[in-house]
């Protein structure tokens, strides 16, 4: 009953919670059937739940399309591409066959659609297809681009419109409903014979897909208690509830009946205390209210204000629920301060798609950076033939891209995730010529993004905020003296280019390094507020250095510094830009943790975007906030220039984050070739800081189990300085005799961390959403 009196809740006392339930779609997509016009109709209810399987573009899809696959002038190959049922897929045709998990692609890993030649693939090697027959579908991560040629426009504009949709509704699905189609597209997957019954053998296949592995005897009691037919099948209803008591949630349920007490349903009052005790501090009765009627599925309910165990659920899987600050994921720092107080998301070897040595050069590369909220990338610049400047890893097999169609890619994609302002680091070997056609194509291309004079007459030299440079482009270069000649000249020892550039004097580039040292006046009027000038000393000068100066350090230079002059250094990066980049001798193009680097303020702490691993697991959860736009406000403490803090000597221990690990949901399958390969998962829980604070501590183990495992362990962390940690989520698959699998991971920083029951929504080794793979935990900071 919904109404009637209502009993006083009796509190209960904190215990460990249970498990839960989630996984990313990890499920093999079938081949599609001979015949291409056919749709296997049992399948088609994931689309009917996502209101499309009537729609005229989606069922071309699912019928399949024949695509012209380009990669080069010479490898162009028909393909057949089909939407599988489950809506989340797409199957495609290879030459030789592989796995099935090898024969498609997920949805939700597509980061964008482009029509016509709007990919360097097609606009290199598409140009005897007409526009209007050609898209590209560009993945997160490290997967290539997709270019498709159509038979006819007609059918490129059903996918393009199709995908657009498929995308939208992803997108506009809760937890709940996206677990709700998970789930329901393994069920298709399980019924062998496709006859909508599941057999004992069918539901056990389920299981193993799911990544569960459940005692025979219990899964058997499970089975028969529903199938109330008595006739070792499921059907309809007797499914739908073997699904809904696989799916329950235990430790969720006892949370909920801890503040409804025995009615059941919670009332806006018993939800406000809930959120109080969240650390909801500025909660209030109306926002309570608005919660029942955004997540409350019953409607009765609804209209009487209440919350039933299906509403609390919906909430706390939402984005309101979630471990992430919900309001820091909007631009909320102030933006009006100088560049110089802001971390700043950066890109070393930004063209790079691979290793430094014999990896290719592409701008696409550019496009996946500033997909990623990147800020700052670099352009190293050497001599092309026909008088065009051309950019790759000098002295290396990397392959080379024209100067003006990086600058091109600038124009198109720099500010379609962020508005403010993109950095290009010009690491330049050319000679004068080339350098005045350098400056013509940034002029040419740019126009007026460019920044080519000050904005502030009165204080010329001082740099500027991000919300002045909106819409802009700086460049970081050479500056020429006011005393040159007008057809530059050869800068003197002591002004010599920083150090990343004396690296490549050990290549043997001594002609090169001759022609580097002469500075166009063309391209040195474009170094405007980043003037690059090497780092001779941090004691204080007689004259105050500008503070559009620029210092490029290696990593190596960088920790020197932290370690014997560290205040110095914090004082320094609080009115000056400071770029941090890898050691030359990473030669896979392995990146450091920049961790270090932001604990002294230095702000463009470049990584190899193309290098997964935890270095860029840290880089997106620093710049996860704050809208994702690139910058974020360094703490106070790195922005004074009289200020006294050490990362080295951070001072005695704060705060005290708490985190007790409840359960975990649908992790996903690692191998999903073998159905009997089940995940043994613990989670490790990292605190990335000041050195004093880094700290790592994991959970047992638990054996089999990756649909719905429980821990119910607690970890403890002291932290001295709070307003520069990271906590990175970890969740590994265990093994006893080799280095744990990684399943996935979410990183953020501290400050944006909500306290009390909350879901951790996991991430791929790219950065790709596992939806509906989540961690359940309960946090607790205290001060």
């Amino acid at each position: 009953m919904l109404c009637g009196s209502w009993r006083s809740r009796r509190r209960q006392p904190e215990e460990p919670l249970v498990p839960a339930q989630v996984a990313t779609p990890v499920g093999l997509a079938s081949p599609p059937s001979s015949q291409e016009g056919n749709i296997k109709r049992p399948g088609l209810r994931a689309l009917k739940k996502m209101g499309l399987s009537e729609d005229e573009d989606v069922r071309a899809m699912l019928r399949g399309s024949r695509f012209c696959k380009i990669r080069s002038p010479t490898w162009q190959k028909e393909r057949l591409y089909r939407l599988q049922e489950d809506g989340l897929s797409v199957w495609f045709q290879r030459r030789i066959p592989r796995a099935p998990s090898q024969h498609i692609f997920f949805v939700q890993h597509i980061e964008a659609i482009r029509e016509g030649h709007q990919s360097e693939g097609l606009r290199h090697f598409g140009g005897a297809f007409e526009p209007a027959r050609c898209l590209t579908i560009a993945f997160k991560g490290r997967r290539k681009n997709l270019d498709l040629v159509a038979p006819t426009a007609e059918e490129a504009q059903r996918w393009v419109r199709g995908l657009a949709k498929l995308r939208a509704r992803l997108d506009a699905m809760s937890q709940r409903e996206r677990l709700d189609h998970w789930i329901h597209s393994y069920l298709h997957r399980a019924d062998s014979n496709q006859d909508s019954k599941m057999s004992f053998k069918e539901i056990k296949n389920l299981l193993r897909m799911v990544n569960l592995d459940m005692n025979d005897m219990y899964a058997y009691g499970l089975f028969k208690e529903c199938d109330r037919s008595k006739n070792e099948r499921l059907e309809g209803p007797e499914i739908e509830e073997f699904l809904r008591r696989l799916l329950k949630r235990p430790e969720l349920e006892e949370i909920f009946h801890r503040y409804s007490g025995e009615d059941r349903v919670l009332s806006a009052s018993e939800l406000l205390e809930f959120l109080e005790d969240q650390g909801e501090h500025k909660a209030t009765l109306a926002h309570a209210q608005q919660l029942i009627h955004t997540y409350e599925l019953n409607e009765t309910a609804k209209q009487h204000e209440l919350m039933t165990l299906d509403g609390f659920m919906m909430y706390l899987l939402s984005p309101e629920g979630a471990a992430l600050d919900l309001a820091h994921t909007c631009v909320f720092q102030d933006m009006d301060q100088p560049l110089a107080h802001y971390f700043i998301s950066s890109s070393h070897n930004t063209y790079l798609t691979d290793s430094q040595i014999g990896g290719p050069s592409s701008t696409e590369a550019y496009v996946r950076a500033f997909a990623q909220g990147c800020r700052c990338v670099e352009l190293d610049c050497w001599e092309g033939p026909g008088g065009e400047p051309v950019i790759y890893h000098g002295h290396t097999l990397t392959s080379k891209i024209l100067f003006r169609d990086v600058i091109q890619a600038v124009r198109e994609h720099a500010f379609t995730v962020s508005p403010y302002p993109v950095i290009l680091s010009l690491e330049n070997h050319c000679g004068l010529e080339q350098q005045a056609a350098m400056a013509r194509h940034l002029h040419t291309i740019l126009g007026d993004m460019l920044v080519t004079q000050t904005l502030d007459s009165q204080n010329p030299e001082e740099l500027p905020s991000p919300e002045r440079l909106k819409g802009r482009v700086l460049v970081k270069g050479k500056k020429l003296p006011d005393t040159r000649s007008e057809n530059g000249r050869i800068l003197s020892e002591r002004e010599e280019e920083d150090e990343e550039e004396d690296e490549e004097e050990e290549l043997g580039a001594i002609e090169q390094r001759r022609r580097a040292k002469q500075i166009s006046p063309e391209l040195s009027a474009l170094a405007v507020y980043c003037c690059a000038t090497r780092l001779q000393t941090l004691r204080p000068p007689p004259v105050p250095p500008q503070p559009c100066q620029v210092s490029s350090l290696s990593e190596r230079k960088a920790k020197k510094l932290i370690r014997e002059a560290g205040n110095s250094f914090v004082r320094h990066n609080a009115r000056h830009l400071t770029r941090v980049y890898p050691l030359g001798l990473r030669m896979n193009s392995a990146n450091y943790s920049p961790q270090e680097m932001w604990n002294s303020g230095c702000q463009l702490v470049a990584l190899n975007f193309q290098t997964p691993g935890y270095e860029m697991d840290l880089n997106a959860g620093r710049f996860l906030v704050n809208g994702q736009c690139g910058y974020i406000l360094k703490p106070v403490r790195l922005r004074s220039p009289n200020t006294t803090f050490d990362p080295e000597c951070p001072g005695p221990p704060r705060t005290t984050l708490t985190i007790q690990v409840l359960t975990a949901q649908q992790l996903p399958k690692l191998n999903t070739e073998k159905p009997n390969s089940i995940v043994d998962p613990l989670v490790r829980i990292e605190i990335h800081g000041v050195p004093a604070d880094c700290a790592r501590k994991k959970t047992n183990y638990v054996l089999n189990n990756g649909f719905n495992p429980r821990w119910g362990q607690t970890l403890q962390f002291q932290l001295r300085v709070p307003e520069l940690a990271l906590v990175r989520f970890v969740v590994e698959d265990y093994d006893a005799t080799s280095p744990n699998d990684f399943v996935g991971q979410f990183t953020l920083p501290l400050s944006s961390l909500k306290q009390g029951y909350r879901h951790i929504h996991l991430l791929s080794k790219d950065g790709a959403s596992l939806s509906p793979a989540t961690l359940f935990v309960h946090i607790c900071i205290r001060s």
